[in-house]
């Protein structure tokens, strides 16, 4: 007849149910079960030359065994208690046998949970019982009496010993575990962290352009709408265009914050009857980057803040995240200057070094030199900082957290000769210059 195997779940799942039980209460049965073996064998068995197991040898029996029920609480006084229970039981001229393991298993709890030098104490006591009794043994002769009291006391002490440095180890590799699973927890509150300030730093600088210049033109608009029909008409084109660059901008930012999770229930739905859905699962939109500046100087220049963009050196392919880096540093820097100084000439320099990418934004103010009031062309000026109420600055803390990001710096402030200066500095590596179809506009 085959028999079928233990499948190793049933093991795990009674393995799981033994270590559920309560060690005292095992450590109770274990006493117990002592005492009735010596009790039966002891009824049960009468060697010659022995006296019968009387009511005395019971209470001794007891009294040795039910020590244990508490090894685990106090094994000190649990080992003493057995070994001056055995040691009456051998005075009273019984047989040695019977009780022979209750000291043993104390022992063993000693050393399992009780430092080496208090083992080593409590197993010379435990040695000196085993001695008296291999002594009290007739048909055993001295050598072998000294050789089972050190044997067996020491075997017993090696296997508690092991036991204490597994549980030290154990529980050093639970303390390490905690520790470890602490610090991904810190990990991972920092990487969102660290998520959640570069989101609202792309968020940041998406809106704050686009509504900059969408602000600028809507109120041209309203302005000369009246008297210029067409460039009202124009202004209005510039903020369509303008509202639906942001609003693709967005729609990357928010496809990537979209987890598979979430991608995988729209896939298995099939398409929608609502064609905005169709457009959120589109593939990711470009990047922007260097590329981009050329559209993004238009706009301004459309908002009627006059751009100069300049490419310096030979451009080259650059890592994506530097090329967005510089241009947000770039549209961060336009639009301060459509807040602060809408009437200013900038000028934009990409500059490709050998090691590094600098990016300056620099304005005039609005102003020429000699004229504190305005240029004779009517243009407003910047602003004197301090004049201006200090404001949480956020664009450039932005600017700057993003070039730390790449190992760059950005410096900003007010030039000498008037109006305002940002400069990206970012290192790159050399590689093989771009060709004329992929160079920046100038």
């Amino acid at each position: 007849m085959r028999t079928r195997a233990w499948p190793a779940a049933d093991r795990f799942r009674a393995a799981d149910r033994f270590r559920s039980v309560d060690p005292r209460l095992a450590d109770a049965v274990l006493a117990l079960g002592l005492i009735a073996a010596a009790a039966v064998t002891g009824q049960q068995y009468h060697p010659a030359g022995w006296p019968p197991f009387d009511a005395t040898a019971y209470l001794l029996t007891a009294l040795t065994g039910l020590p244990l029920a508490a090894r685990r609480t106090a094994p000190v006084a649990v080992l003493v208690a057995c070994c001056l229970a055995f040691t009456g039981y051998l005075a009273a001229g019984y047989q040695p046998s019977l009780n022979f393991w209750s000291p043993l298993i104390a022992l063993y709890g000693v050393a399992a949970r009780r430092p080496p030098r208090t083992a080593a104490a409590c197993a010379a006591l435990t040695a000196a019982v085993v001695l008296l009794s291999g002594l009290s043994a007739r048909e055993l002769g001295l050598p072998v009496a000294v050789l089972q009291a050190l044997v067996v006391p020491a075997v017993v002490w090696a296997f508690g010993n092991g036991a204490r440095l597994l549980d030290e180890r154990n529980r050093q590799l639970a303390a390490v575990t905690a520790q470890l699973h602490r610090e991904q927890e810190w990990r991972a509150r920092r990487a969102v962290s660290q998520e959640q300030r570069r989101i609202a730093r792309e968020l940041h600088d998406v809106v704050a352009h686009h509504m900059s210049v969408i602000s600028v033109q809507a109120g041209m608009a309203g302005y000369v709408f009246p008297s210029a029909p067409e460039k009202a008409r124009a202004a209005l084109g510039t903020i369509a265009e303008t509202s639906q660059e942001g609003l693709r901008e967005l729609r990357r930012i928010l496809t990537l914050l979209r987890s598979a999770a979430d991608e995988e229930p729209d896939a298995r739905r099939g398409p929608s009857a609502d064609g905005d859905r169709g457009d959120e699962r589109t593939p990711y939109a470009p990047i922007p980057g260097l590329a981009g500046l050329a559209e993004a100087a238009r706009r301004v220049r459309a908002a009627g803040v006059a751009v100069e963009l300049r490419t310096g050196g030979v451009p080259r392919p650059l890592p994506p995240g530097v090329e967005l880096c510089a241009y947000r540093v770039v549209q961060e820097a336009l639009t301060n200057v459509i807040k602060h100084a809408p009437a200013a000439r900038v000028e934009v320099l990409v500059a490709y070094l050998p090691h590094i990418l600098t990016v300056t934004v620099t304005d005039d103010g609005g102003a020429p030199a000699g004229a504190p009031g305005g240029s004779p062309d009517g243009r407003a000026r910047r602003p004197d900082p301090a004049n201006v109420a200090a404001g949480p600055g956020h664009g450039l803390i932005g600017m700057r957290e993003r070039a730390r990001l790449y190992g760059g710096t950005v410096a900003a402030g007010p030039r000498t000769e008037g109006g305002f200066s940002v400069r990206l500095t970012l290192p790159v590596t050399a590689a093989r210059p771009l060709g004329p179809e992929n160079r920046p506009p100038a």
